[in-house]
């Protein structure tokens, strides 16, 4: 388990490394802006959290015990959000979730392993004095714009991994790999939804001001995110169409592809049986059987069955089904 705790006034970053025993007095501090990050906690941790915050024992199990899903909750002076930030090991996405109390001057982030990399957003808090006075509001600004702008990366890849199912799909021959590419896709993206969807909830909630932590002044930002969210999912929903619609391509494929191995079949069926059928005839054992004491009865049969197969094997040629 790792604490960092971080103190900014006046939009500067004053104090880097803050005793955890100052803490109930730097939250009471209207000019301090205080940052608390806790990666991997423990009972005791988030026990000794709830302690110096004030924070909801509900929303402390939540923030210890994980794997919960985005949410948001409204306490009397503080959020407390869930939200999951998307990166990628190879082929597989990796989520990573984060539990925040937020209120007008302080954000308590609680990361779980593996944990999401915040030095984007310490950077940006840094490179915005003059809108890291808006206190707590405008960390989790920063914290959210970051998470949702990994959703967009992802998505790009996502779309590249489609456009190479497609390739597949419409290559002329039948790829065994495509459909279960196509279901996994989808499953993926069924989760991926799950995921970014409900921060559209978290932020509507957010902007209401029910709550101080998003001012007037952030109000045009956190606009800026849920607009962004909603594209993200718009991008999850298009691509999750394209992908039926390939699923669907594919299926047609293979039918097709049934459709002209039974012509073949059956082309060839029709080429044999005649010559089996007059095969047939002459081998049967009657007194009276057609050319049976005709010298050339063998060697006209042998050319009737060639001659018959000849012709049929043109006219399926002709009709493309050879």
């Amino acid at each position: 388990m790792t604490t960092t705790t971080r103190v900014f006034r006046d939009g500067k970053l004053d104090e880097q490394e803050v005793d955890e025993d100052r803490i109930s007095d730097l939250r009471d501090d209207p000019e301090a802006t205080l940052w608390v990050d806790i990666q991997d906690p423990d009972a005791d941790a988030i026990e000794k959290l709830g302690k110096e915050f004030g924070f909801h024992r509900l929303a402390l199990e939540d923030a210890l015990e994980g794997h919960q899903r985005p949410k948001i909750e409204q306490y009397d002076t503080y959020f407390f959000l869930v939200a999951y930030g998307m990166t990628r090991n190879e082929d597989d996405i990796v989520p990573h979730e984060i539990a925040m109390f937020v209120a007008h001057n302080y954000l308590v982030t609680v990361r779980k392993t593996p944990p999401f990399d915040l030095s984007g957003c310490v950077e940006r808090w840094q490179s915005h004095p003059e809108l890291m006075r808006e206190g707590g509001g405008f960390l989790l600004y920063i914290l959210l714009d970051e998470v949702v702008d990994g959703f967009f990366q992802e998505i790009d890849a996502y779309e590249d991994r489609i456009e190479e199912v497609e390739d597949m799909v419409f290559s002329g021959s039948v790829d065994p790999m495509a459909q279960s590419n196509i279901f996994r896709l989808k499953k993926e993206l069924l989760e991926f939804r799950r995921t970014a969807a409900p921060l559209r909830d978290v932020l509507d909630v957010m902007q209401r001001r029910q709550v101080d932590v998003v001012t007037k002044a952030l109000e045009p930002y956190y606009r800026d995110v849920y607009d962004h969210i909603l594209r993200a999912t718009d991008s999850l929903d298009t691509t999750r169409d394209i992908l039926s619609s390939a699923l669907e391509a594919n299926l047609s494929v293979i039918s097709n592809r049934l459709n002209e191995i039974m012509k073949r079949l059956t082309s060839w069926a029709s080429i044999i049986l005649v010559p089996t059928l007059i095969a047939g005839i002459y081998g049967m054992n009657f007194r009276h059987m057609p050319e049976l004491e005709w010298y050339y009865g063998y060697p006209f049969s042998l050319g009737l069955m060639l001659l018959s197969g000849m012709i049929l094997y043109r006219a399926f040629k002709r009709r493309d089904w050879l």
